[in-house]
């Protein structure tokens, strides 16, 4: 099979375009004929060897793919179906889905009955369970509750933008770029903050005088410190995303930087946070035109070097997705 392998750690050009073995499933996996994948910002981190996880090279990345089942040795899942698999350790502790085939642990796959072409479908799963986890498990939102995006033209933020639309939410949603504007609108923001690198807090208390009940932190440690001013007493904040491209937060005294009766959580599950009813349903009311897919622009397997440069530069204006 054809396979994108980082045999070492460094940029872009570390996607190396290779064959590799079809591999064999064992009782417990399913061989996957990989479709589609997002693209996630996690593997960029993987690929510069710096995401926490000791990821061992040379590896196959990649965290997410849709596809159809090739064998299931012992399980439920018949060859042909339709599935998603995401998350588990996929392109970490084993093999990911930067390939036309991979090997993953059952618990990780996610049946689906859609129409849908692979490339919107592929754009759904990894950006659905980060977006939902945040919501539900990170921030607890209930309705009538105002929600502060940072980072919101980010496929994750406009997803989480339309869920928590349709989840009776007030949204407040920033970006750096004009451009993105109509994209946030779209996705359902109420109000768009402009991000020129300043603080935000009386912006967003312009259109939350109390501030934000809610805050979903999508930038990261870069500007994680004036997310908590901008939230009300007794909001909760939610680190989720790194598109600062900072793991650490310097300097970071909690006395000082926790406001009186703010709450920092933070998100980073797994496949074991969605159900499969879930996600179906998502895909469904994507298939309806109830929900957004956010997918921006495709990419081929060979395309990948670009793919990631375009990711890096912070081009795009929703998911990209490789199409095998």
């Amino acid at each position: 099979m054809r396979a994108v392998v980082v045999s070492r750690p460094g940029g872009p050009e570390a996607l190396e375009l290779t064959r590799r073995p079809v591999p064999a499933p064992r009782e417990g996996e399913v061989l996957i004929r990989v479709r589609a994948f997002g693209l996630n910002r996690a593997e960029l981190f993987t690929r510069h060897g710096d995401d926490g996880a000791k990821v061992p090279f040379p590896r196959i990345i990649g965290i997410e793919c849709v596809g159809e089942v090739v064998a299931a040795p012992g399980g439920d899942l018949e060859p042909g179906q339709r599935v998603a698999a995401l998350m588990g350790g996929m392109g970490r502790r084993f093999d990911g889905s930067y390939a036309e085939y991979t090997r993953v642990p059952r618990v990780s796959v996610f049946p689906l009955e859609t129409a849908l072409d692979w490339a919107t479908l592929g754009a759904l799963p990894e950006m659905f369970q980060t977006c939902n986890g945040s919501l539900k498990t990170g921030l607890r939102v209930e309705p009538g509750q105002t929600l502060l995006i940072r980072g919101g033209s980010s496929s994750i933020g406009l997803t989480s933008a339309a869920l928590a639309r349709q989840r009776g939410l007030r949204v407040l949603a920033t970006t750096r770029s004009p451009n993105k504007v109509a994209a946030l609108e779209a996705a359902g923001v109420h109000h768009v903050i402009l991000d020129h690198g300043g603080s935000l807090v009386d912006e967003v208390r312009r259109h939350a005088p109390a501030g934000a009940e809610r805050v979903l932190e999508l930038v990261g440690t870069t500007t994680l410190r004036d997310s908590l001013r901008c939230a009300a007493p007794g909001g909760l904040v939610c680190m989720t995303g790194i598109l600062g491209g900072a793991w650490i937060w310097d300097g970071f005294q909690p006395l000082v930087d926790i406001p009186n009766g703010v709450a920092l959580t933070s998100y980073g599950g797994g496949s074991e946070d969605v159900t499969v009813a879930e996600l179906q349903g998502f895909v469904d009311a994507v298939a309806r035109g109830d929900a957004p897919s956010n997918l921006d622009r495709t990419f081929t397997l060979d395309e990948l070097p670009e793919a990631h440069r375009f990711m890096e530069a912070n081009r795009a204006k929703g998911k990209l997705v490789v199409v095998v």
